[in-house]
């Protein structure tokens, strides 16, 4: 599945001007200002920086000091805006940007409603207050523990949105959450939403295992050696495990937790 990611970046082209250059940062608007470190230029005369212009149109900040604000409050933008910031500067010298992740998307969501279809198998939810496009990862509570099912890219404006994922619900209770992880690294998560599925148990064989592993009907698994690596992940109705080594291995599907032996 395509990923999106929106960040702050910085780089350097030329601007057909000797002796100048251009400091360039794409992001998204989160309310906050850039603050710059302004050296002199090299020769001893003047500021590094002479000109900063945001999304074309020259700013009336006050540049000519060894620091200056970017200050985004007087250009009407509204949080999660896209911003192109282009600081332009003498070829000799080179002037910090101290804050560049201010302009990177911060998971701000809020989740106005999270449920499942069971007739479609379809986890939908409705959110706002998004302040930059980010990814919601999709995870269902299976095994003690939440694994990732999938990805929907977020809209990213404030405005409410609505989204959906097919999911693959095991037997009997379910779980599922929406979160994103922003330039942070710290994961905001929806509530869970849970709903009883009425299908019937997934049943597995044999337990001492040559070739394959089959399954009633196809399911989620997850196969992990005694060591506790994963050996094979997956969906369907049968595992090829031919590819094992003799030994005990442990077996996740559907909602059970189980082990077999692998044959030679």
């Amino acid at each position: 599945m395509r990923k999106l990611f929106i960040y702050a970046s910085i780089f350097f082209v030329g601007i057909g001007v000797a002796n100048a250059g251009v400091i360039v940062l794409e992001g998204n608007y989160q309310g906050k200002n850039l603050y710059v470190q302004n050296p002199f230029a090299s020769s001893g005369v003047g500021f590094c920086a002479y000109e900063v212009s945001v999304n074309g149109q020259v700013t009336t900040d006050e540049v000519n000091s060894s620091a200056f604000e970017i200050d985004f409050k007087n250009l009407g933008l509204k949080q999660g805006d896209k911003v192109v910031v282009k600081i332009e500067h003498k070829d000799d010298c080179t002037p910090k940007v101290l804050n560049p992740e201010v302009l990177k998307p911060k998971s701000t969501f809020t989740i106005v409603s999270i449920s499942v279809d069971p007739k479609t198998s379809t986890l939908k939810w409705n959110a706002k207050d998004e302040s930059g496009k980010l990814t919601y990862v999709i995870e269902q509570f299976r095994w003690n523990k939440w694994v990732k099912v999938g990805e929907v890219d977020g809209i990213g404006t404030a405005d409410a949105h609505d989204y959906q994922f097919k999911v693959s619900p095991n037997s009997g209770k379910n779980k599922f959450r929406v979160k994103q992880i922003d330039y942070t690294g710290q994961p905001r998560m929806s509530n869970p939403t849970e709903f009883v599925s009425t299908e019937p148990a997934v049943t597995e064989g044999p337990e001492s295992v040559k070739d394959f592993i089959n399954f009633s009907t196809p399911t989620m698994y997850e196969i992990y050696d005694e060591y506790g690596n994963i050996s094979k992940r997956g969906f369907g109705d049968k595992i090829d495990v031919t590819d094992l080594k003799k030994g005990i291995y442990y077996l996740n599907y559907d909602n059970s937790m189980t082990q077999f032996v692998k044959k030679k």
